[in-house]
């Protein structure tokens, strides 16, 4: 029964990837190859529509624009992941999410044939609706359908999505396969593919156990979804949390983003979703990612290489967050999260010394270069797969969809802000800028060691509990006191 078990829900996983947060990564990483096209097939339609050359100002506003307005849409996407998550379920909000996948792929791919620039610009703002409904729906559907010892694992192959889809991108992108002028439309369209494998796949999977159970109070289904996902063994333990879950909420009806902000109960919560989930753009990840380009090239790699050794940099990403699924319900959530974040700033610090001396000694430039694997191995076993199950574990199911909607929309606004004011922080303090991304994987290390509970191997409730003692230090608290096979009781403890 557990190799069942483990088949249909890693099978789940899959699905959900393929059409889920693998399509953030690969739109992330694809836009980077067709660059020098795009600008040219912008400056040939300008040209031909008003019979006058566009000045360089004007295709790089036109460009910004193509590469600005993917955040914009992921940031649309990820204020209404919360609706769709409430009003339609786990299950089809995923499938709705293809379709803006869909709808991008047709308008970017057609762009050439229609001779509009503008129908790249609007297809890569439904490709960024596409990316923050994935980010958020993906997540919570893949961990609210795993049982509690393979919670984090399977919460984790939404991260290994996203490392693989930058990997297809950049692999896509280069000149051997659809990196050349001809095929580019063709490129920028593969997000279609992915949609429609999970289109035709995922009707097969049932819904996740918690809603069907929690929200829609259909035990019957719940009892069906947790049998083909998990097997017929014995889920008594599993069932009763989820119930002991449901008797918490008591009925309440989803919470609202400010209600997250008004309620007093999840106010560490709220903290460590914000400092830990929330502020990934903060590590630094795509800051080493373009000093890459200048490391190689000084330690001796040529241009026309580089890309290639930006695939092996993706590996590195791919094998770590598959890494950190072995890791996660061994080591815990904590200790990969606090010892990666000390890695990660010794890392940075040490990358700030090499980057100032590359040019004065020969052999620093090498040291750069194992930084940078450094850092992105210490990223891919801590924050990059850690963060996928937290905000399933730390929120019951009340406040499980508003917790998903501020995240996302947290990580979009700051990287739309770090975008604009990025190039200007390097322009001003060169590899120093590194020490502001230092600051805050060091503050973040000590914050998880000294703060943060421990989620693994623990029920939703037991979870809750461990936070309320943060949240009402020496006051009134309400706390879980027992829980059997048939019933909870909840009191108010001193």
């Amino acid at each position: 029964m557990k190799q069942k078990m483990s088949c249909n829900l890693f099978l789940l996983a899959f699905v959900l990837g393929i059409g889920g947060t693998f399509q953030y990564g690969l739109q992330i990483s694809i836009i980077n190859s067709p660059a020098e096209y795009i600008k040219s097939f912008i400056h040939e339609t300008w040209l031909k529509r008003y019979g006058s050359s566009p000045s360089e100002e004007i295709v790089t506003l036109m460009w910004s624009f193509v590469v600005s307005i993917h955040s914009i849409g992921g940031l649309l996407g990820s204020m209404f992941a919360g609706y769709l998550l409430v009003r339609f379920g786990r299950k089809k909000a995923m499938l709705l999410t293809n379709i803006p996948a869909l709808l991008s792929a047709a308008l970017m791919g057609l762009s050439r044939l229609s001779g509009s620039f503008e129908m790249i610009i609007i297809g890569r703002m439904f490709s960024g609706v596409c990316g923050g409904l994935a980010l958020s729906i993906h997540i919570m559907y893949a961990g609210e359908c795993a049982p509690q010892k393979l919670r984090g694992v399977i919460a984790i192959t939404a991260s290994t999505a996203i490392a693989v889809g930058k990997f297809v991108g950049f692999a896509l992108g280069l000149r051997e396969v659809l990196g050349v002028d001809a095929f580019w439309p063709i490129l920028m369209a593969a997000n279609a593919l992915p949609a429609l494998i999970q289109l035709l796949t995922l009707p097969f999977f049932p819904d996740s156990p918690r809603y069907l159970l929690i929200d829609k109070k259909d035990k019957e289904g719940c009892i069906k979804a947790v049998k083909q996902l998990w097997g017929d063994g014995d889920h008594a333990a599993e069932m009763d949390d989820m119930m002991a879950e449901q008797k918490a909420i008591n009925g309440e009806k989803p919470k609202s983003v400010c209600d997250l902000f008004r309620d007093k109960a999840v106010r560490w919560q709220l903290i460590t979703l914000f400092l830990v989930s929330s502020c990934m753009q903060l590590i630094g990840v795509n800051v080493v990612y373009f000093y890459a380009y200048n490391v190689f090239v000084k330690a001796g790699i040529s241009p026309a290489q580089t890309r290639y050794v930006s695939l092996g940099v993706g590996i590195t990403e791919i094998l770590t967050t598959v890494l950190c699924g072995f890791l996660i319900e061994r080591a815990g959530r904590k200790m990969l999260l606090w010892k990666s974040y000390t890695v990660m700033s010794l890392a940075l610090g040490l990358l700030t010394i090499t980057l100032s001396l590359q040019d004065s000694v020969s052999w620093v430039p090498y040291c750069s270069v194992a930084l940078i694997f450094i850092f992105i191995m210490s990223f891919g076993i801590g924050p990059a797969g850690v963060i996928c199950p937290l905000p399933t574990e730390i929120f019951i199911q009340s406040y499980r969809p508003a917790a998903y909607v501020l995240s996302g929309v947290t990580n979009w606004i700051q990287l739309f802000f770090l975008g604009l004011v990025f190039p200007f922080i390097v322009e001003g303090l060169g590899s120093f800028c590194f020490m502001i991304f230092f600051a805050y994987c060091l503050s973040m290390a000590i914050f998880v060691f000294l703060v943060m509970p421990e989620t693994k191997g623990k029920t939703m409730l037991q979870i809750m509990e461990e936070f309320n003692r943060l949240n009402y230090r020496g006051k009134k608290r309400p706390t879980v006191l027992w829980q059997n096979d048939s019933s909870v009781m909840i009191a108010t403890k001193l």
